[in-house]
């Protein structure tokens, strides 16, 4: 087995993230206007569009675990990289709606397979002590995307939507070859675990799924509608829009390193349950305020939760099973699925309401509810742990 180098392997995992997600997903969000200006697909079918990614991710979700047994993750990782970047070429005239949704479903499919795979295939091979920093980089690939998409795209699109799409293509085509000779070509040898396996669907797990999705259906409007309103809703033009991605990029960059560092000092759970609190806040702002502050600080802090929540749902995980690695990655994949799932319906319910209201504060409070139902789900499993623990100590 060749040495891994770890630095190369760190880079291939952010290349990953920043193609199947940080590009094939969020790129899409600043050229919502220019489609629907362009008059290359009707206002609703763009936002379907959009759509049509998230429900690829919660198929890539479903399929990572089985598509790892029977090829390599590795095979997995580069050939995910390959297809996301299949799917800017492809979208580079508007054949139709149906061939735009199936290259967004199947760019949806590699990030969701990507996200699964990619943490698990480089953290054992990295030293113990560095796998919070290399975990950490992996994420940031997400939002270096969302930054790289506000500030490319608009440059791009000055040349035609076209052009914008080829552009993506060529740079998921570099960052897929920096990223081919960095992936581990083999698993680790690791110690075969005598301890039984951990119940993988306790309560406080299942509260865990829920409260993850709940977390996802919360970030939908910032994902999927933040240009549009600000660019058509406010009528600020597409340039002041993308101005605004760029802001969620920046916060989606130091996102992942500042929540692994606050719950380093209170807990992951005390973390979470913090985070839940500060993003209902700052996603609910948009139905009340115009002001550009305001929007801008809603911006920023919903772009750092967005890649930010991931290290702090993985520290619940070993929380909840601790000391049981094959439990701790069969609840990962299931909380990866929960939060496509919630996604995909959230984003498909936003984009009804959308075509029956025309309404975007509607879809910012009703985010706002979901992450606030997070926050009593959290509660609530915590107090109902908590007498639990209190009767069983009574009775004995």
């Amino acid at each position: 087995m060749r040495q891994v180098n770890t630095a190369h392997a760190a880079l291939a995992g952010l290349s990953a993230s920043l193609v199947g997600i940080g590009l094939a997903r969020f790129a899409y969000t600043p050229l919502i206007p220019a489609l629907i200006g362009d008059h290359w697909f009707a206002p609703a079918s763009v936002i379907y569009l959009g759509a049509a990614n998230l429900a690829g991710y919660l198929a890539g979700a479903l399929a990572a675990r089985p598509l790892a047994a029977w090829k390599s993750p590795t095979a997995l990782l580069r050939g995910m990289m390959l297809l996301a970047t299949a799917s800017f070429f492809a979208s580079v005239t508007p054949v139709s709606v149906t061939w735009f949704g199936i290259w967004r479903f199947a760019s949806g499919l590699a990030g969701g397979v990507i996200m699964v795979l990619a943490a698990p295939t480089i953290l054992p091979h990295t030293d113990p002590r560095r796998r919070g920093l290399v975990g950490g980089l992996i994420f940031t690939g997400v939002g270096l995307g969302i930054a790289a998409s506000g500030t490319l795209v608009p440059l791009l699109l000055r040349a035609g939507l076209p052009a914008t799409w080829l552009g993506l293509g060529v740079l998921s085509t570099a960052l897929t070859l920096l990223a081919w000779g960095g992936w581990p070509s083999e698993a680790p040898h690791t110690a075969v675990s005598r301890t039984p396996v951990l119940p993988t669907w306790s309560r406080p797990v299942r509260a865990l799924l829920l409260e993850y999705g709940l977390n996802a259906a919360g970030m939908v409007p910032h994902m999927v509608f933040l240009v549009d309103f600000v660019a058509r809703g406010l009528g600020e033009g597409l340039a002041v829009g993308a101005g605004y991605w760029v802001v969620y990029g920046i916060g989606a960059l130091g996102g992942p390193l500042l929540a692994g560092a606050l719950a380093d000092r209170i807990g992951f759970r005390a973390a979470y349950q913090l985070a839940f609190v500060v993003q209902a806040a700052v996603v609910a702002l948009p139905v009340w305020f115009d002001g550009a502050g305001w929007l801008a600080l809603s911006a920023l802090v919903a772009g750092a939760f967005t890649p930010g929540v991931v290290p702090l749902a993985l520290g619940r995980v070993h929380d909840l099973l601790p000391g049981d690695a094959a439990a701790q990655r069969l609840v990962w994949g299931r909380t990866t699925m929960a939060w496509a799932l919630f996604q995909a319906v959230a984003a498909y319910l936003d984009s009804w309401l959308f075509a029956q209201t025309g309404s975007y504060r509607l879809l910012f409070a009703l985010a706002s509810g979901a992450l606030v139902l997070a926050l009593a789900t959290d509660l609530l499993a915590g107090y109902s742990a908590a007498a639990r623990a209190a009767s069983g100590s009574s009775a004995t």
